[in-house]
């Protein structure tokens, strides 16, 4: 029978490398569809479902719930419906195992002589096919994770390796690969449930002769860690080196902080008991990585202003009277936002730096608004897309639904990613202001506090108002303060006088 393709962790998008894989949707022996989910991953932006781009029973699982696996590396291997057998030259040939990498020049890539046109009219579509597998497993998958489909080409996937010679032409055996050619190329170590992910464990154990395959990892699912390498070269080095006991301690590495007190307890450095260690990942860990790419290459810069929010309010208040359906605050200052972006299109704009280090300013047709959303797996920015567009009540309709898919944890790369502006409600946690930090690469953010009864000054009268706070951090690159002023002034005086910008409500 024909080898079981392999499908790769595709590409994430938005950067990221990795997801956890939460559950299966198949097992073993199983038949399955093209574009069947197969599995479900949660990624740092959120739970989706994979689907699968072959047909065919699944061969193998590559990865255990709750284990963290690479962009790139095995997901699944399935064996093709109605896999014809090898022929008779081919039973000469060792067949690879699933784990192995696959030979550059395999019974359908050889240019082997067929018996008749038939065979060899179906033998040049199997190299066809067996090339353009190849590619994609080399490139680690050119297909995004959400709404890839079938694949069609691979001549966009990025190349890791020197492209091998073209299909069809004869080459010398290749050459065979080495253990740590196999390691980048698989999670798990041949004959072993644990996994070596990290490049540094592979390099130490390289380096000091361990066999990966006889150690047991200790962490998740199995996976050899750090600490696992040291252990076994502590343990083996009595009786590599017995008399060289001094000279053998600069080998092992030195123990962690984090390592060192683990069996006490104690943190080393507050001597305080230590209650819990709790792995930076999935969102949190995103929302890390983003922020802190944001102060580091952000100029930032904030301005606020408070507001007269009362008119706005009774504006609510009127057309709940009436039975009218009512958008939320929310939808409102993102209808007065979308306006102030078409007039101040520098804020909605993105800085984009070569190779050469050269920067430019890139405008968009078009507004899709970012607004923060607080879920069970921390803080997720969905957009709405082209928002410039839709009234208030529509922009409110779509702010719930992207809402509850962020919550759910449904929401694609696309969804979460694709913002050019956010918009933050940050007076939902009672609070009355914020410098926010600018959602990379966006170059602007603005924030809303609560809006609570104040004394204001009207008509040379004091009163009480509802009164908000506006915040607009913004990048000081594509505009100066002239522009980010009017840009928060012209979103003041729209919450101060709505009707003059809600006609179509």
């Amino acid at each position: 029978m024909s080898e079981p393709r392999v499908f790769l962790l595709p590409d994430l998008g938005e950067g990221l490398t990795e997801a956890e894989l939460v559950s299966w949707h198949v097992a073993v022996g199983d038949e399955i569809s093209v574009d069947q989910p197969i599995a479900e991953v949660e990624t740092a932006k959120s739970a989706v479902e994979v689907p699968s781009p072959y047909a065919g029973i699944v061969a193998e699982l590559h990865g255990k719930p709750g284990e963290t696996l690479d962009v790139g590396k095995p997901l699944i291997s399935v064996t093709p419906f109605g896999s014809a057998p090898v022929g008779a030259a081919d039973d000469a040939a060792p067949a690879p195992s699933p784990d192995s990498i696959r030979p550059a020049d395999d019974a359908a890539g050889s240019g082997r002589p067929e018996a008749t046109p038939g065979a060899a009219s179906s033998a040049s579509a199997a190299s066809t096919e067996a090339e353009a597998y190849r590619e994609e497993e080399k490139a680690g998958s050119g297909n995004v994770l959400i709404g890839y489909g079938t694949p069609g080409g691979h001549g966009v996937a990025r190349r890791t390796r020197a492209p091998k010679a073209a299909v069809g032409l004869a080459e010398p055996a290749a050459p065979k690969p080495t253990e740590d050619d196999l390691t980048l190329l698989r999670t798990r170590v041949p004959g072993k449930l644990g996994a070596v992910i990290s490049p540094l464990v592979r390099r130490m154990a390289r380096e000091h002769g361990v066999d990966l395959g006889d150690i047991s990892g200790s962490g998740d699912s199995g996976l050899i860690m750090r600490r696992d390498v040291e252990a076994a070269l502590r343990s083996a080095a009595p009786e590599v080196e017995p008399a060289a006991a001094p000279k053998a301690k600069p080998v092992e590495a030195p123990e962690r902080p984090v390592e060192s007190v683990a069996p006490q307890g104690r943190d080393a450095r507050t001597g305080l008991a230590v209650s819990a260690r709790t792995p930076v990942r999935g969102v949190r860990k995103a929302v890390a990585t983003n922020m802190v790419r944001s102060r580091s290459e952000i100029p930032e810069a904030t301005v606020w202003v408070d507001v007269d929010a009362t008119a706005l309010m009774e504006l609510r208040e009127g057309l709940k009277a009436s039975g009218t359906a009512v958008p939320g605050l929310l939808a409102f200052i993102a209808r007065f936002v979308t306006a102030g972006l078409k007039k101040y299109p520098e804020l909605n704009t993105r800085i984009e730096t070569a190779e050469d280090g050269s920067q430019e300013i890139v405008s968009f047709d078009g507004i899709n608004l970012g607004f923060a959303a607080q879920t069970d797996r921390g803080l997720v920015v969905p957009s709405v897309r082209g928002a410039e567009k839709l009234s208030a009540r529509e922009l409110d309709a779509e702010i719930r639904r992207l809402t509850q898919v962020a919550r759910d944890g449904k929401a694609s790369p696309a969804e979460l990613g694709s913002g050019t502006f956010t918009l933050n409600n940050y007076g939902v946690f009672g609070v009355d202001g914020s410098a926010a930090i600018i959602n990379h690469p966006e170059v602007g953010i603005i924030g809303v506090g609560r809006i609570i009864d104040k004394p204001w000054v009207v008509n040379g009268e004091l009163a009480v108002r509802k009164v908000t706070e506006l915040t607009l951090t913004f990048d000081h690159r594509v505009c100066d303060g002239g522009t980010a002023g009017g840009f928060l002034r012209f979103v003041a005086d729209a919450i101060e006088n709505p009707t003059s910008l809600l006609a179509d409500i």
